[in-house]
């Protein structure tokens, strides 16, 4: 958002990091003055190396692709869950005595119940060969 102060650093320096993160922003502008919200889209523009797309209103819209070391952050398509740790509470069935504080593993095909269990996850129901034909 560009305040009464209008293009400050402070402003210059938000719109940089949010066009680095996501590549496209928008940015509002509290101007009445329409040939100076266009003077600040220009200055936006040019000192950020973004593309102008669009101006509506008091809504400014800017263009930079993304740098090449956000696009290599991507997450590996083939990698699997983890295991988790979990703290289960273990009562007893004595009254008046303390839960018992357990750590369960819990690996990727496995899955917690609500009593504290560790089951494995269910698998997939088996197609028929007519069904797998048909799709």
């Amino acid at each position: 958002m560009v305040g009464n102060d209008g293009l400050t650093a402070n402003v210059k320096r938000e719109a940089d990091g949010a066009l680095n993160a996501h590549g496209l922003i928008k940015v509002r502008v509290f101007s009445e003055d329409r040939v100076a919200r266009e003077a600040m889209f220009q200055t936006l523009a040019d000192e950020l190396s973004a593309a102008p797309i669009q101006h509506i209103g008091k809504l400014l819209v800017l263009w930079r692709p993304l740098p090449d070391a956000v696009k290599e952050k991507s997450v590996d398509e083939d990698r699997m869950a983890g295991p988790r740790d979990f703290k289960v509470l273990k009562y007893s069935k004595r009254a008046g005595q303390r839960p018992e504080v357990k750590t369960l593993r819990v690996l990727g095909n496995q899955r917690l119940t609500a009593g504290g269990n560790v089951k494995r996850a269910k698998p997939k129901p088996q197609t028929s060969v007519k069904k797998r034909s048909q799709t």
